[in-house]
């Protein structure tokens, strides 16, 4: 039943975000004041023990919060969507979590990047919240092609469907970066440490899906092994043609 991916989903977002959570408090906000001041040809430390510590006592709740609704968004989607998805059950997870990855962030950045600190906008937030909205749903279009394209490629051979199924979003990565403009730039950052922290928020947010499905997929086996069945939309042993 859809309560039951529900609760999963909750409890792999949470899982995702405790993950998440201490990236962030670890990593994720070192890095970014790093970045902040490096943009201003020094380094000092920040408004002292307790800012920091609000800081990265805020930006864990933050995250963990993010991986708890995107786990609940990520459940309700497998539980709607899993029958026309290829694979096993746990290949199907995955394959959602690429397509959420691709449609929130992966199209999107690829035209808007996730701005470092001292970045300057070259348009007003809401033209770019617009753009946004746009591209994610562009982002769903594209990840909506590529398992059609895979389905139909993998009738043949599976190598023929991923090779089929990378076809909408290489044209889609090409496109983007033909076309896009300059969004921001960063007259005071050296590029490749701008490059650095974007290539890092990228691969951190396909990280948290990974997670997500990963924890998703674990809880279900658990379920499983316990004898405890459930109400599933498609067999897991179904394979999409």
């Amino acid at each position: 039943m859809i309560a039951d991916y529900l609760r999963r989903g909750v409890a792999a977002g949470g899982v995702a975000g405790i993950a998440y959570g201490l990236y962030m408090a670890l990593v994720g906000n070192p890095l970014s004041t790093y970045v902040e001041h490096a943009g201003h040809g020094h380094t000092h430390g920040g408004g002292g023990l307790v800012s920091e510590t609000t800081t990265a006592v805020v930006s864990a709740g933050s995250g963990l919060l993010w991986a708890v609704l995107l786990g609940g968004v990520f459940a309700v989607a497998l539980y709607l969507l899993e029958p026309a998805l290829p694979g096993s059950a746990e290949v199907r997870s995955y394959v959602l979590a690429g397509a959420g990855f691709l449609t929130v962030s992966g199209v999107p950045w690829l035209a808007l990047p996730p701005a470092a600190p001292g970045a300057v906008h070259q348009y007003p937030i809401g033209v770019r919240m617009q753009a946004y909205v746009g591209l994610m749903l562009l982002g769903a279009i594209t990840a909506a092609a590529a398992v059609l394209a895979y389905q139909r490629g993998a009738r043949r051979h599976v190598g023929l469907g991923v090779v089929a199924g990378a076809v909408p979003i290489v044209a889609v990565a090409a496109a983007l970066a033909v076309a896009a403009p300059t969004v921001t730039t960063y007259p005071d950052h050296p590029a490749d440490l701008v490059a650095a922290y974007q290539g890092l928020a990228v691969l951190t947010q396909a990280g948290i899906w990974f997670l997500v499905a990963g924890a998703f997929n674990a809880l279900r086996r658990r379920r499983s092994e316990r004898g405890q069945g459930e109400s599933t939309p498609a067999s897991d042993d179904a394979l999409v043609g």
